[in-house]
């Protein structure tokens, strides 16, 4: 209550100190006075705040989480009023290749295959809409499955196909999920190609789907100088997204005078200096860009942490064994903005840079509420992964804003405040002050450096609290899968992170016995690539830092002659750098050969030699690694032993197969120290 008190003295009387500032003399503060005024035209149309599932399995975790901890992590991602409260969802059309941290499944594998349940971004929107019933959706393809390139390594050659592709992810969204699209994108941050963009569009009016919106080029601002100069072009794209713009924009894209948008951004650690960098660029994207959206990559952390860009997330969710989660310090600072404007509102023309550094913006629904958010981040407490921050100073300051037009009437504006402390480690995130008066039709403010304030009209902020989670737990150092269910609620077991291919539940109709339910590797061509998709298939599981460790999986080559598998320990490496995996890799081919080897590309053989081992047949591998020495054995029989083991000396546990081929798993079961 004495803070209270506090606090209202130092709005009402305007002493010369604010919070984080005691002792700061008026005179030593840099002044500043700020108009504003909505009598002269309002600028752009705000369009919402959002994030990204996806590119790739970024949300692969949260599914597997018990009830009520997944429900609260949701909450905190898209419930109005509660937490981040977001405005706008993006996932990523799953195209079967690798795509960052993992592969997403497409809905249509192979050309004749249609299936609008796989993987989990259905049920992630589902879910975000029942949370926020005007959330928008935005779906966004990474790769493409093989048979879109028709033995190319590219979308574009037959537009007509591409597009037959995407749009029956938008139809299967509506059909089977009652899923209303709001905008879809061309391929994150390839090439773009004029004649496909315009083949979408046609397509997409064709069905009676006009209302979504196409956004382009998901990459930098190039798109805007073809626009300029192609009308058909410029009238099929919505919206001009652009990724890590370093809150700068082009006279192109402003020629174009559509919607621009920071359509991917952030992508940064999720401590203090994230949230730093989250609360910059969310102001300053429109302050210096006319950027009226900004998307965060990603929207939650629930993939291994060791994964590449690990924990560059609004919030951390990676331990779905032990229920554990964090709300991050970039859930509070995305609530600044979110939860005291809407999409449809309009910002203030006004200029937003504060003297004294830092930013503001100003927004309106035009019925009389209006909400400032102002941010003060410093350099270093403020840098973004990409681009590079150009050097520049905040100093503390005191701040007037005069209000006109419409908002002369306004008396009281509610007061929320964020204040992150680097040195301390002892943030103040989203707190509600006393209101501050506006007196005359005028206020002021002390800013210190690394501050968020919102002040506006609403009075519907809340920062909820669910119970606290669980602690946190390591991966079970004793774990089974032997994949016998029925009716999976998700295509994927838990906690395989598919790293190249895809690795689905299967009912097994030619076994009668004891492998009817397996897991099954189901892509048998290379996909169109985003990323360096290795050419064996791989799906990591475990605690990275695993060292001693035992890996028996039942396994069954589908591919005759050349087909193979293989169980592994110590993997090391996934995502992007897939292709670079080290660790022991335990292989069996369809031609009665075994290898053992210290990389997924099979070129640095240990051991090698004769195993029996056949196709259609279900043979039972076992992999033992203790410290330096590894050996494995074939349906409990030795086949290899004595190995000697250098690196890695920690990592997963993983299966895959020899190359893009069908073959199944059972019985998975692991056990390390």
């Amino acid at each position: 209550m004495g803070c209270a008190v506090l606090l209202w003295g130092w709005f009402l009387l305007g002493c010369s100190w604010g919070p984080g500032t005691p002792g700061i003399g008026a005179a030593a503060l840099l002044t500043g006075t700020y108009v504003l005024d909505d009598a002269g035209g309002l600028g752009r149309q705000f369009d919402g705040i959002g994030a990204i599932s996806g590119g790739g399995a970024t949300s692969r975790l949260l599914v597997n989480y018990q009830e009520p901890y997944r429900s609260q992590i949701l909450d905190y991602l898209f419930k109005p009023n509660f937490g981040a409260s977001l405005h706008i969802l993006k996932v990523e059309i799953g195209g079967d290749g690798q795509s960052t941290d993992g592969t997403e499944p497409s809905h249509m594998h192979y050309e004749n295959d249609e299936n609008y349940f796989r993987g989990y971004e259905w049920w992630l929107m589902k879910e975000a809409k029942k949370r926020n019933p005007k959330i928008k959706l935005i779906g966004l393809p990474w790769t493409f499955p093989a048979w879109i390139g028709k033995g190319e390594n590219w979308p574009y050659d037959y537009p007509d196909v591409t597009a037959y592709y995407v749009v029956s992810w938008i139809l299967g969204a509506k059909q089977y999920h009652n899923l209303d699209i709001d905008y879809v994108g061309i391929w994150n941050e390839r090439a773009f190609n004029s004649k496909y963009i315009k083949v979408l569009r046609q397509s997409l009016d064709r069905l009676g789907l006009r209302n979504i919106g196409i956004i382009a080029a998901d990459g930098d601002w190039s798109i805007s100088k073809e626009m300029v100069v192609d009308p058909y072009l410029n009238n099929a794209v919505e919206v001009v997204g652009v990724h890590y713009p370093g809150t700068k924009t082009v006279p192109n894209a402003l020629l174009t005078q559509k919607k621009l948008w920071s359509s991917e951004d952030y992508s940064t650690f999720n401590d203090e200096v994230g949230a730093g960098c989250w609360a910059r660029i969310l102001n300053q994207n429109y302050v210096n860009g006319n950027m009226t959206s900004t998307i965060a990559w990603n929207l939650v952390a629930s993939y291994y942490e060791e994964l590449p860009f690990g924990r560059c997330a609004l919030m951390t969710a990676q331990e779905p064994w032990s229920g554990h989660y964090k709300v991050e310090a970039p859930i509070w600072i995305t609530a600044h903005t979110t939860q005291f404007t809407q999409p449809g509102w309009s910002y203030l023309q006004v200029d937003g840079h504060l003297e004294g550094g830092g930013s503001f913006v100003a927004l309106t629904d035009g019925l009389g509420n209006l909400t400032i958010i102002i941010e003060t981040m410093t350099h270093n407490h403020s840098q973004c992964i990409r681009p590079p921050l150009p050097r520049f100073n905040v100093t503390p300051q005191r701040a007037t804003f005069y209000l006109k037009g419409s908002f002369c009437k306004v008396e009281t504006l509610q007061v929320w405040h964020s204040r992150l402390g680097f040195e301390s480690g002892n943030s103040s995130l989203f707190h509600q002050l006393h209101p501050v008066k506006v007196q005359k039709g005028s206020f002021s403010l002390d800013l210190n450096v690394d501050e968020v304030y919102t002040l506006t009209t609403l009075k519907t902020g809340q920062k909820c609290h669910c119970q606290e989670p669980p602690p946190p737990q390591p991966f079970p150092s004793n774990y089974k899968d032997d994949f016998n269910i029925r009716n999976p609620p998700f295509s994927e077991a838990p906690n395989f992170a598919d790293q190249t291919g895809v690795f689905e539940y299967f009912i097994n109709t030619s076994d009668p016995g004891d492998h009817v339910f397996t897991l099954r590797q189901v892509v048998v061509q290379r996909p169109i690539t985003w990323a360096s998709d290795a050419d064996q298939t791989i799906s990591v599981i475990g605690n990275f830092q695993w060292v001693n460790i035992t890996v028996t999986c039942d396994i069954y080559i589908e591919k005759p002659r050349d087909g193979g598998v293989f169980i592994a320990g110590r993997v090391d490496n996934g995502g992007i750098y897939v292709r670079r995996t080290k660790g022991v890799f335990f292989w069996v081919f369809a031609d009665g050969t075994y290898q053992v080897t210290g990389d997924l590309a099979g070129e640095e053989i240990l051991m090698k030699g004769l195993s029996g081992v056949r196709d259609n047949a279900w043979h039972t591998l076992t992999l033992n690694i203790q410290g330096t020495s590894a050996s494995g054995l074939l349906n409990g029989y030795p086949l290899w032993e004595n190995v000697t083991i250098s690196k890695p000396t920690n990592g997963w546990a993983a299966i895959g197969t020899r190359s893009f081929e069908f073959a199944q798993f059972d019985n998975f079961h692991v056990e390390a120290s």
